[in-house]
């Protein structure tokens, strides 16, 4: 179920469109504190984010071109603001989509979807808990944060991401990074695992990759 972010302060519109996303099928909610914004949605991990241009703080224009250096989401600009270049400045600093409001649910609904696919063929995210991954790239994001991990390790963390919650057995880590079991020194995904763990310390991220004695690893990202 695709997770929608409403970035409005009217909280009577806010309330009206995420009832109109969660009446479609989307996971919708919408934080009702503007106070470090960007990390805020880093954490939530949208699939797409509606935002409003007038907002306390920061504005939407300079939340859209901050999000975009790091964001893996699609950012829907809707406001009452309706001159082209509104529309030309939200575009300029990488805005995906504009509309003005009002405007009609399904109009808007149409434009989200729209959005929503063509990130999915664009590149393919997984998820878990607040972090995401980009496999394309073996791009790692979590809490406004992010790293590009190497060949070994992304394909570590997207094995892991692909069974989390459940613990992924050596051999299937061997088999799917190395490509087979045969002659594989276990060391050797010892040492990768530690190396995994250290990049992902250097964005914050701790005790994310457990060791299962016996089995295998496991991520945890509930404590994150």
């Amino acid at each position: 179920m695709p997770r929608v972010v409403i970035v409005e302060d009217d909280i009577y519109l806010r309330e009206e469109l995420i009832h109109t996303f969660q009446k479609a099928g989307y996971e919708a909610t919408g934080p009702d504190s503007f106070e470090n914004m960007e990390k805020r949605l880093s954490m939530l991990s949208p699939d797409l984010v509606i935002l409003d241009v007038c907002l306390p703080g920061k504005s939407g224009y300079e939340l859209c071109k901050g999000l975009k250096v790091k964001a893996t989401f699609p950012i829907l600009i809707l406001t009452a603001r309706d001159s082209l270049d509104d529309e030309l400045t939200a575009l300029g600093l990488g805005a995906d989509d504009f509309l003005t409001k009002p405007c009609h649910p399904k109009r808007l609904l149409a434009r989200a979807q729209r959005l929503l696919d063509t990130y999915q063929k664009l590149r393919s995210i997984k998820k878990a808990g607040g972090m995401s991954l980009d496999i394309d790239t073996y791009k790692l994001s979590w809490a406004g944060k992010a790293l590009v991990l190497s060949e070994t390790e992304g394909k570590l963390m997207e094995l892991l991401f692909d069974r989390y919650p459940k613990i992924v057995d050596k051999s299937e880590l061997f088999s799917y990074v190395w490509g087979t079991q045969e002659y594989v020194d276990e060391n050797i995904l010892q040492v990768n695992m530690s190396r995994l763990r250290k990049s992902l310390s250097g964005i914050g991220i701790k005790n994310a990759v457990r060791n299962v004695r016996g089995r295998g690893y496991v991520l945890e990202v509930e404590k994150l």
